[in-house]
């Protein structure tokens, strides 16, 4: 039998047939088997981050009384919530450009492709989807693929979201690139296989490899017949074409159920890549993961809610005045506990006493406040990133400055998130190029159709076969774009610009609308003066 590393050796090289064996899926499971036991740390880092931002770290802090109160103030929801809306005014939006004027139609073109197949794949939600993976995990993985069931049956190449609970990166790898293979998984059930595999599902070994990191930490399912379906991504190099080739097989329940290598001898994908990329907040030496705000902010979190139990529990104790009461003194307890009475016998009143607790020292009150501003402001999270001005701060073109300033952190997040977008793009433009065969409507800026194929697309004699692809913010920050618009008015108002040259400048909903419009009652103008 061989070892594990020479199976590795053998795929990586593409020196095996690499068929259905079960030997080689016993070796495939055990390279498995090491990703998953090198995952353990970080997926309880992951739920642990995820906790902090539920605010359920409580949960695992020991107690000595459970019946202490537990408080909680969301400093790090309230941080990642902040950012994650900042971000959200960066969704990005891809340019095509060509490397020569007279391609520029065919750019246009392909943009429009591009922007066509995000809104297919509804990329937007997507995007919420990495963002919350990026600030609370600390990276978020997107993968490119193509779909032939999008545009109506007509296919298209999309980018999603992928869950970084169920895909795992080589351990030992710091570039994506550089991994041995890269496994995506999700549990499935026995009809799930039967329905999709059907001749496979009853020879499948089921409920042996179902990981806990795939539940939610509330609903824990236990059917019995479930398996995990996994993907194993792994690339191959061609000595003589001098390139990378990527393949993929699907197994479950210790069964191949796909090997891309058995119809798809030249790859998967003709870009040799592997279809992810992975955006990291911090950077994690050593490793393709980073960290997030959860790890970075963990501790004044927890320290601030336990300064906050403190004080919690001291006005509890103060709101309930103790009454010390000597054998001496002739009262009864139980009598002194009825409020109702105005009248109590006893022997001696100097054997009663208030005890009342002391209040706690007010700098600690401030030190909480004080903690929970540092998280704010280390964060980039301050007043003005929130879009909260103050001292008389007015006018759109001063507020728009002073946010300018407050969010280069968020800005320097949305340029890593821009340059793994940049880099999916790119694999989406060469997965159209490989897949597209049906010629689809797409509408260009002017709302103008235009049928697509990629057949026109590898058209040598027209087409450039490389694009290059840059990334623009689509949705502008409010007080930027009433800052844009307050100077186009000023200029239009001292004559420098006209009306109609204004509203094209102006940025607004609706624009393209009230273009056409202008435009459509221009020509009805002019066919009035012929007649």
């Amino acid at each position: 039998m061989k070892d594990k590393d020479e199976l590795i050796r053998d795929i990586t090289f593409g020196k095996s047939e690499f068929d259905a064996s079960q030997e080689e899926i016993a070796m495939l499971y055990d390279l498995f088997e090491e990703y998953r036991d090198a995952y353990v740390g970080e997926w309880e880092r992951l739920r642990k981050c995820d906790k902090l931002y539920r605010g359920a770290h409580w949960d695992d802090i020991p107690s000595a009384d459970s019946n202490e109160p537990r408080p909680v103030t969301p400093v790090i929801q309230s941080t990642v919530e902040n950012v994650r809306a900042e971000l959200s005014d960066y969704y990005p939006e891809a340019v095509i450009c060509a490397d020569d004027r007279q391609y520029d139609k065919a750019a246009e073109l392909l943009t429009a492709v591009i922007r066509e197949n995000h809104l297919a794949c509804d990329y937007e939600a997507e995007y919420e989807k990495i963002l919350y993976d990026l600030l609370v995990g600390g990276y978020a993985v997107q993968e490119v693929g193509y779909d032939p069931e999008m545009c109506s049956g007509l296919g298209g190449s999309y980018i999603r979201h992928c869950d970084v609970r169920n895909i795992m990166f080589d351990p030992c790898a710091v570039r994506v690139e550089d991994c041995r293979a890269i496994f995506k998984f999700s549990a499935h059930s026995y009809s799930w296989f039967k329905m999709h595999y059907p001749k496979f599902a009853d020879s499948m070994i089921f409920d042996e490899y179902t990981l806990k990191s795939t539940s939610d930490d509330i609903l824990h399912p236990n059917r019995g017949d479930e398996s995990l379906l996994i993907e194993c991504w792994f690339r191959e190099y061609d000595a003589e074409a001098g390139k990378y080739r990527v393949h993929m097989i699907k197994m479950a329940g210790r069964t191949k159920l796909e090997d891309s290598r058995t119809h798809m001898s030249e790859g998967i994908y003709a870009h040799g890549n592997y279809p992810f990329t992975v955006t990291k907040l911090f950077t994690r030496k050593g490793s393709c993961l980073g960290y997030g705000y959860a790890d970075m902010f963990e501790k004044q979190q927890v320290l601030s809610d336990k300064l906050d139990q403190i004080v919690l529990k001291n006005a509890l104790m103060a709101s309930h005045n103790k009454l010390l009461v000597s054998s001496a003194s002739g009262f009864d307890v139980n009598d002194l506990r009825d409020w109702s009475k105005e009248v109590h016998r006893g022997e001696n009143i100097n054997g009663l006493k208030w005890f009342s607790t002391a209040p706690l020292p007010s700098y600690i009150i401030d030190y909480v406040n004080l903690m929970r501003d540092s998280v704010r402001e280390e964060s980039g999270t301050n007043d003005f990133s929130r879009g909260q001005a103050s001292g008389g701060v007015v006018a759109a073109s001063a507020i728009s400055a002073l946010i300018e300033m407050s969010t280069k952190r968020a800005r320097g997040v949305a340029k890593r998130l821009h340059r793994s977008f940049a880099d999916a793009v790119r694999m989406e433009i060469e997965t159209e190029r490989q897949y597209s065969v049906y010629k689809r409507p797409v509408y260009l800026e002017t709302h103008e159709p235009f049928l697509y194929s990629c057949a026109v697309l590898n058209d040598e004699d027209e087409y450039p076969l490389e694009f290059r692809v840059t990334v623009k913010v689509q949705k502008e920050n409010r007080f930027s774009v009433l800052a844009h618009n307050e100077t186009i008015m000023n200029l239009v108002e001292k004559g420098m610009l006209t009306p109609d040259v204004g509203l094209e400048l102006l940025i607004f909903d609706g624009k393209q609308e009230a273009l056409q419009k202008m435009k459509a009652k221009r020509e009805e103008d002019a066919g009035f003066k012929q007649v």
